[in-house]
C-alpha cells in the first residue's frame, strides 16, 4: 500500500448536493448534462452528507477547513439541509475552524436565506455576466422563458410578470446587501460579453462588487451515445469549438481593457482574481486560481451520490476516482491516479511552453483547455489530447496567445507593484506612477 503524503497546500473537494440539477438552463453550462451520468441519486442523502463531512475534515492537514457548495444550483436544497450541514460540521470538527462558501445563480435567494448566511458568516458567490442584455443571452430561465428572443435589442420587459434570470439575480443581490451578507461576483466570459469589457466592469462596480472572478468559457462539442455533447479530455475524435466559447484574441482584449481601467483607478479597492493571481506569480507566491498553478489535483468534486472526480471540469467516467462509501477522500486525493493527474499539468507541457518567458505566470493554463496542436494554434477543428491527459507534449492551451498578450501588457505594472511589495509599500502606489499618467 503506498505511503500517503499530504499536499503542501490545502485539499479541497467541492460538494454538489443536488448534482447538476438547476432552476436555470444556461446555454454554456458545462455541468447540466452530467445528469445523464446518473439515472437517479441527484440529491445528496443524509448518510452521504455525514460521511463526506467526516472524511473531508479528517483529510485536512491544516486547522482551517473550507467547504464549498456548488451545483447545479445548491439553493435547490432547503435551508434545513444547510442547517444540518452545520450540525454535522460541529459534530465532526475535532478542533478545526470551519468556513462555508456557496456558489449560486442568485435567483432563489430570499430574506430567510440571506439571514441564514449572515448569521452563520457564509460567503456567497453570485454568477452574473454583466448588464441585462449580456447576462440574459446565455443565462436562461426554463420554459416558458426559454423561448425568449436572443437578440440584444429585444430583452424581456422589466415589467413582465415572468422575470428574466437577470432580474431575479439582481433581486437576490439586493437581498444580500439588505442583510449584510458578504458576496462576490463570478462572470463567465463568453463570445458575447467579451466584446464589452468596460460595460461589464462598470456594471460590477456600480453594484458595489469589490471581489470579481472572470472565467473564460471554452468548450468543445462531440456528441456521445448517451446524449452528452461536451468532449471529454480523453477523446481522440475531432471536436468543434462551441459557438458561445470566447475566441482567441477576444479574451486578451477583454482582460487588458479591464486591467487598464483597474490599474489607474481601483487598485486596492476592487479585487479581481486574475490580476491578484498574476501579481502573486510575479512575486513568486501561489496563485489564487488553480489554472495558473504549476500543478493541479488538489481540488476535486463530489457528486450527490458520493462519487469523487479529479476536478469539477473533469466529471467524465474516466476521471472518477471512487466513491466515499467504498473509498476514503484521503486515499483518493493522495492516491497515485490523482497524483499523476495533478503532475501531468507540468510534465505534459510542450516545448513551446517550456521555453516561454511567461511560463512562470501561466504554467500552461487549465489542462482541460490544452487541445491545440503546438504547431497550429488556431485550427477550426481540433484534435483533443490523448487518453493519458496530454502526457505527450504536443498541445497548447486554446487561449495561449491571449495569456501571452495579457502578461506582456501588464508586465511593466506588475514589475512596479512587485517592487512596492518588496519595499513594504502598497501596490496601489502604481496609480500615482508615471505608468498611469
Amino acid at each position: 500500500m503506498p505511503i500517503l503524503a499530504p499536499f503542501s497546500r490545502p485539499l479541497y473537494v467541492m460538494a454538489k448536493p443536488v448534482g447538476s440539477l438547476c432552476n436555470l438552463q444556461c446555454e454554456y453550462c458545462y455541468y447540466l448534462e452530467k445528469k445523464l451520468l446518473y439515472a437517479s441519486n441527484h440529491i445528496m442523502d443524509d448518510r452521504t452528507l455525514e460521511e463526506f463531512i467526516r472524511q473531508y475534515i479528517e483529510a485536512q492537514t491544516l486547522p482551517q477547513v473550507l467547504f464549498t457548495w456548488h451545483g447545479g444550483e445548491p439553493l435547490m436544497r432547503p435551508p434545513s439541509f444547510y442547517k444540518r450541514v452545520m450540525e454535522l460540521q460541529r459534530k465532526h470538527a475535532r478542533g478545526h475552524h470551519i468556513d462555508n462558501c456557496l456558489q449560486t445563480n442568485g435567483t432563489l435567494l430570499t430574506d430567510d436565506w440571506c439571514e441564514f448566511f449572515r448569521t452563520n458568516n457564509w460567503l456567497i458567490g453570485i454568477s452574473i455576466d454583466g448588464p441585462q442584455e449580456l447576462h440574459d443571452r446565455y443565462r436562461r430561465t426554463p420554459s416558458p422563458l426559454s423561448s425568449l428572443p436572443t437578440s440584444l435589442s429585444s430583452p424581456p420587459s422589466p415589467h413582465s410578470p415572468l422575470l428574466s434570470s437577470f432580474q431575479k439575480v439582481m433581486r437576490g443581490i439586493r437581498l444580500l446587501k439588505k442583510h449584510g451578507v458578504e458576496w462576490n461576483a463570478m462572470g463567465v466570459v463568453n463570445v458575447l460579453n467579451a466584446d464589452h469589457p468596460l460595460d461589464v466592469y462598470h456594471f460590477y462596480k456600480e453594484n458595489g462588487c469589490q471581489y470579481i472572478q472572470f472565467t473564460p468559457v471554452v468548450e468543445r462539442l462531440l456528441p456521445h451515445p448517451d446524449g452528452r455533447h461536451l468532449a471529454s479530455p480523453t477523446s481522440t475524435a475531432a471536436a468543434t469549438i462551441a459557438p458561445y466559447s470566447v475566441r482567441p484574441g477576444q479574451y486578451a482584449r477583454f482582460c487588458c481593457a479591464i486591467f487598464d481601467e483597474w490599474v489607474r483607478h481601483d487598485v486596492g479597492r476592487v479585487f479581481i482574481q486574475l490580476f491578484d493571481s498574476t501579481l502573486a506569480r510575479w512575486v513568486g507566491a501561489e496563485a489564487g486560481v488553480c489554472s495558473m498553478g504549476e500543478t493541479c489535483g488538489h481540488a476535486a468534486v463530489i457528486e450527490a451520490n458520493g462519487d469523487v472526480y479529479s476536478c469539477d471540469h473533469f466529471v467524465f467516467p474516466e476521471y472518477r476516482l471512487g466513491n466515499i462509501h467504498t473509498d476514503t477522500i484521503t486515499s483518493m486525493m493522495y492516491g497515485e491516479r490523482q497524483r499523476l493527474f495533478g503532475q501531468a499539468k507540468r510534465t505534459a507541457l510542450p516545448h513551446q511552453c517550456q521555453t516561454c518567458q511567461w511560463l512562470f505566470a501561466c504554467n500552461g493554463g487549465c489542462p482541460k483547455d490544452r487541445f491545440v496542436p503546438a504547431d497550429n494554434p488556431q485550427p477550426s477543428t481540433l484534435n483533443p489530447q490523448p487518453s493519458t491527459l496530454n502526457t505527450q507534449p504536443s498541445t497548447l492551451n486554446y487561449l495561449c496567445q491571449d495569456y501571452r498578450q495579457f502578461f506582456a501588457h501588464v508586465a511593466p505594472y506588475m514589475d512596479f507593484m512587485k517592487q512596492e511589495l518588496l519595499h513594504q509599500r502598497p501596490p496601489a502606489n502604481v496609480m500615482n506612477s508615471s505608468l498611469c499618467k
